[in-house]
C-alpha cells in the first residue's frame, strides 16, 4: 500500500480520536512522555496532556507552541466535517495558571487606573487571553477595558470610569 494510502486508513472518523493522535504524534516526536486525556460536551472538546516530564517545550514561549497546537488539532478534527466545535488543548495545568497570571495583571492595572485617573495599556495579548481581560474586569463598575492596537501587537487598555 502507498504510505499517503497507509496514513488515510489510519486516520480516525472521530473528531476526538484525530485530535489525540496528533497531540501524540507531536509528543512523540518531542520525545515526551505524556497522557492524553478528552473531553467533550455540546460545544467543546477539551484535551489535556499530563506526565511527569516538563511541557514548556510544548507549551512554548507565552504558550505560542500549544496555541499553534491548538489550532491544527481544530483543524485535523474538524477537515471534512460541517458541524465544528471549539477546541481547546492544555499541558499540565497551563491554561489555568496562564489565567490567573491575567486576572492579577488586569486586578492590577485596574487598581492603578483608579487610583491614577489614567488608561493603563497592558502588554500585547492573544484574543483569547484579552477576553480573560475584558469578562475579568466586566463586573468592576469604576473602570472600562477596551482593545487597542493591531495584531500582534493588540492590548487590552484598562480605563478608569469618572463618576459624575
Amino acid at each position: 500500500m502507498a504510505p499517503e494510502a497507509q496514513e488515510s486508513a489510519d486516520w480516525p472518523d472521530d473528531p476526538t480520536e484525530r485530535i489525540r493522535l496528533v497531540v501524540e504524534r507531536v509528543l512523540e516526536q518531542l520525545e515526551l512522555e505524556g497522557t492524553v486525556e478528552i473531553v467533550e460536551d455540546d460545544e467543546v472538546i477539551t484535551a489535556s496532556v499530563e506526565g511527569e516530564d516538563d511541557f514548556g517545550l510544548l507549551i512554548g514561549r507565552r504558550g505560542q507552541t500549544i496555541d499553534a497546537l491548538q489550532l491544527l488539532c481544530f483543524q485535523a478534527a474538524f477537515q471534512g466535517i460541517r458541524e465544528r466545535k471549539r477546541v481547546v488543548l492544555d499541558a499540565a495545568g497551563y491554561r489555568a495558571r496562564r489565567e490567573e497570571v491575567i486576572s492579577e495583571r488586569a486586578d492590577r492595572a485596574a487598581e492603578k487606573a483608579i487610583s491614577t485617573g489614567d488608561e493603563i495599556e497592558l502588554d500585547p495579548m492573544t484574543a483569547r487571553e484579552r477576553r480573560i481581560v475584558h469578562e475579568h474586569l466586566k463586573e468592576r463598575t469604576e473602570v472600562e477595558t477596551f482593545s487597542a492596537g493591531d495584531e500582534p501587537q493588540r492590548r487590552v487598555v484598562v480605563a478608569p470610569l469618572v463618576s459624575e
